[in-house]
Parts: C-alpha cells; structure tokens; sequence
C-alpha cells in the first residue's frame, strides 16, 4: 500500500524525514518549485533548518492537452523539449513555438511576482540544492530546474519528491546528483491521486509562505 498524503504539508514532513542527512549544515539550500512545491519545500526547509527560496519553472503543455508536458522551461533561459512525446502527440513546430511564447511570458510574470526586493535570492554556488516539488508525473519540470540550477554551480543538485511514478529516477537521469522520493507506485494516474487535499495553490500562499520562511531568523518547524 503506498502512502496517501493529508495535504502538501503532510507531504513536506513525510519528505523531509527522507532527507534527515542534510539537516543542520549550512552548505544546504531549498528551492520549491512554484506553485505546488512551494508549500511542501518549506516543510522541508523548516525540518532541515535550510533557507528557503524559488525556482520558477513552466509546463510547456501539448496544446490540446495541457497537462501533458511536451517539455519545460525555467528561470535562466533553461529549455528542456521532449522531442519524443512531440512526434508521439504531432504538435508541430509552429504550434510548439506558440505555446513558448505563451509561457516565457508567465515564468516573467511569476518572476517578477514572487521576487521581493526586500528578499535577496538564496546562493547556490557550491551548497548542496535541493529542489522540491509536490509530485512528479512526467519529469520535465524537475528536468529543467536541475538544468537552470545547473548553470549556478552548486555543488551537488537533489531532486526530492513525495511521490513519483516507480520508474522516474531513471527519468531525471543525470540531470541531478541525487534522488530522494517518499513513494514510488508502479500504478500511477496522477499525482492529485495521493493526495487527500490537493486544492490549488495560490500565488498569494506562495508570497505568504516565502515572507514567512525569510521573516523568521531562521527557519523554525510550522508544526
């Protein structure tokens, strides 16, 4: 039987107890993958006494089936394209182009959103990075984060899940250093299915959740 979450910061919790060895050492980052990830990285970062900030990724999405990721992009003109699922799909190159267009313009806008001034970024350079989501289906997102975290030179990159299809380490690939997920069921629909709460989040939750992490001296447990 594998695990069903309560919500996203069950989630967190369940994760960061996988993630233990890191905690308490001051060469660890956490980055959630907005928007979804964002509240079971903080769990995270809370439990590991880790800073906490963003990495805005954008589903590039077959265009009459949107949540079927065609490939990903992300802050730093990082571009992943899974050229295979294009051709299984017929999406043209027009039609991919179209859709580019359409989420360079929202990854700006999400920047330009979830950047406080007051906040400064978290430095990566040469720390262990740990890139948290909610739930990975087709792995493009977390693809393309490693790849734009990449270019910032940390010095080892970990994808940390809840859940992920049982074959999605081999996915990744070696695109990042290390894989850590808390279920891996070989029948997998979705990731809402393990989920007992998985409403939406919001951009506002994102904000509050960020101000709450970079507010507190250091990160403290949310309980």
């Amino acid at each position: 039987m594998h695990r069903r979450f309560a919500d996203r910061a069950d989630a967190g919790r369940a994760l960061a107890d996988q993630l233990k060895h890191y905690a308490q050492r001051d060469d660890v980052v956490v980055l959630g993958l907005p928007r979804g990830g964002v509240p079971v990285a903080y769990e995270v970062a809370c439990a590991l006494g880790a800073p906490l900030d963003v990495l805005v990724v954008r589903k590039l999405g077959v265009p009459w089936q949107c949540e079927l990721a065609m490939g990903a992009i992300a802050s730093g003109d990082a571009l992943y394209v899974d050229e295979e699922l294009m051709r299984e799909t017929g999406v043209s190159q027009p039609e991919f182009d179209r859709v580019l267009a359409d989420e360079k313009a929202q990854l700006a806008r999400r920047e330009a959103l979830f950047c406080d001034p007051r906040r400064a970024s978290v430095d990566v350079t040469g720390r262990v990075a740990i890139i948290v989501d909610d739930g990975l289906a087709t792995g493009a997102s977390m693809k393309v984060a490693a790849r734009a975290l990449r270019a910032r030179a940390p010095a080892k990159i970990v994808a940390a899940l809840p859940v992920a299809p049982h074959d999605a380490a081999g996915r990744i690939g070696d695109d990042v250093d290390e894989y850590v997920c808390v279920t891996a069921p070989e029948l997998f629909f979705s990731v809402s299915q393990f989920y007992s709460d998985f409403s939406e989040t919001t951009d506002d939750d994102v904000r509050a959740i960020l101000a709450r992490a970079s507010s507190a001296s250091g990160p403290a447990s949310s309980g």
